[in-house]
């Protein structure tokens, strides 16, 4: 390691050990364990509800906690994966499968102690990981001019069309939907008002937090009201909290697999974190001399998989903060967030704001502290929170949710446009309908304007200026590809048995 990334860190602690930002590091890891506890709530409609509330906040602060509530809801999606067979996250899915079946052998405890361990060990090494690849990343995109941003946009947004569960059609209609809802309001470069309707309530265009907490937060529980009400928890001690030797033993290869596969596809735009835990899985089971255990309570499925969600859920702030492209929902929120503070997610931010950068970075190892000491001990806390009905959950969601709205602009229009959006997220999801791809649009559909015209004007009008450079063409190739590939018969239909990750 060279002085300069040592001086680099040493600003990030420096900014994340702060009394003010320790504070918000440990409200949104504890945030996120709850999220992932209860089942219906999930990372995507916590940080909705909480995203008017980081407006007032300073923007390092304000990602430190978002950040938190990411990815402490890749731990707390563990616990009911283990004890009521119903995953947290999306990513969980695949822990229920060894996690409740350990459980059920009384060897809960057991389980969810390595899913921290597991958890822990994955986040920090993909924190590294981070740090590492900061700088090298961010001078590589610092070469990217207009064009070629735009291709990286348009490629980002195939991949998550085709990386989408279910239609690709339906996917690409919904990230169509995003991009033109971002065009309403006032063009900034000619003034006119456009898709305003001539209201004035839309001349300011759409908030990012007015449409994510409509299709993610109220469209969450208008759907999670169809879910049964009782939990059928495993009536067992859970035991010991610590695997011993023999556990360990065998967890110990799953879980540096599991972070390396995790950070691989972490990466990807979409749902990285969810392929990553499902790779995982399918790698242990292969390369397992008893495979038939898998599914009956062997611990290297719970190691894996968790190892995988949390590499891969780190890993997503590398396009993000080095790109300037959010890779699912979370980040594109992250993004939003960014923007309304003034700062342009992309290489730029760690030039001009180092401390932002590195104090978000350093702000992980920390998180991942935290969670280590807040989950292993409160395991019994969270237990309980199992059995908070959801007539008293939701109501408390519904009423926090507008009280964020009203805070936006201290008027009730936005609650009103929130009601419009989650009633019609919620027939979409009916209709099968992703809403990933929707906020993905949204946000990224101002930049790619900007970019497309930025290119427009400096070649004259000349579409074919997208592939006179290598990186532009080669972006544009790879996004021609991978929508060819996802429309072949045989991966649709291995996208279509993907959960959805909301």
């Amino acid at each position: 390691m060279d002085a300069d990334f040592l001086s680099r860190l040493a600003l990030g602690f420096q900014t994340a050990l702060s009394l003010e930002n320790i504070g918000l590091a440990f409200l949104g890891c504890l945030l996120g364990t709850l999220a992932g506890v209860l089942p219906g709530v999930g990372s995507i409609a916590t940080i909705t509800i909480l995203l008017p509330l980081t407006f007032g906040l300073d923007p390092v602060g304000g990602l430190i906690m978002l950040a938190g509530i990411y990815y402490g809801a890749q731990y707390g999606g563990s616990t009911t994966a283990v004890l009521v067979n119903i995953p947290g996250e999306a990513s969980s899915v695949v822990t229920t499968l060894d996690g409740h079946q350990m459980a059920r052998q009384g060897r809960a405890g057991k389980a969810l102690g390595i899913a921290a361990i597991a958890s822990f060990v994955a986040g920090c090494v993909s924190t590294l990981l981070i740090a590492t690849l900061a700088a090298p990343l961010t001078a590589a995109a610092l070469l990217f001019g207009p064009k070629e941003n735009f291709a990286l946009m348009l490629m980002g947004l195939t991949l998550v069309v085709v990386l989408a569960r279910g239609s690709i059609a339906k996917a690409a209609a919904m990230m169509l939907l995003g991009v033109i809802l971002s065009a309403v309001g006032i063009d900034l470069q000619t003034g006119e008002p456009r898709m305003t309707f001539g209201t004035m309530m839309l001349a300011d265009g759409i908030d990012v937090a007015v449409l994510a907490i409509g299709v993610f937060g109220f469209s969450e529980v208008l759907r999670s009201l169809e879910l049964p009400t009782m939990r059928h928890l495993v009536k067992t001690d859970l035991g010991s909290l610590l695997p011993d030797r023999a556990d360990l033993a065998r967890s110990t290869g799953a879980i540096g697999r599991g972070t390396l596969v995790g950070s691989v596809l972490g990466v990807l735009p979409g749902a990285g974190n969810l392929l990553g835990s499902f790779a995982s899985y399918a790698l242990e089971k292969r390369i397992s001399k008893t495979p038939e255990r898998f599914g009956k309570g062997a611990i290297e499925g719970v190691a894996g998989p968790e190892a995988a969600n949390n590499a891969g859920a780190q890993m997503s702030f590398i396009p993000l903060l080095m790109l300037g492209f959010p890779a699912n929902a979370v980040m594109a929120l992250m993004a939003g967030a960014m923007m309304i503070q003034g700062i342009v997610p992309g290489p730029q931010v760690i030039t001009r704001d180092p401390a932002l950068f590195w104090g978000l970075i350093a702000s992980m190892w920390i998180g991942n502290l935290i969670l280590l000491i807040i989950n292993l001990p409160l395991v019994g806390v969270w237990v309980k929170l199992l059995n908070v009905p959801y007539r008293l959950l939701f109501p408390a969601v519904v009423l926090f949710s507008c009280l964020g709205l009203y805070s936006v602009s201290n008027s009730a229009t936005p609650v009103v446009f929130a009601a419009a959006f989650a009633i019609a997220g919620y027939v979409l999801m009916k209709l099968d309908f992703e809403m990933t791809p929707l906020i993905l649009g949204f946000v990224l559909g101002p930049l790619i304007e900007d970019n497309f015209r930025r290119a427009m004007i400096i070649a004259r009008g000349d579409l074919t200026t997208f592939v006179t450079t290598p990186i532009s063409a080669t972006l544009l190739l790879i996004a021609m590809i991978f929508l060819v590939l996802g429309a072949l018969p045989a991966i649709q239909r291995r996208r279509e048995k993907l959960p959805v990750d909301e």
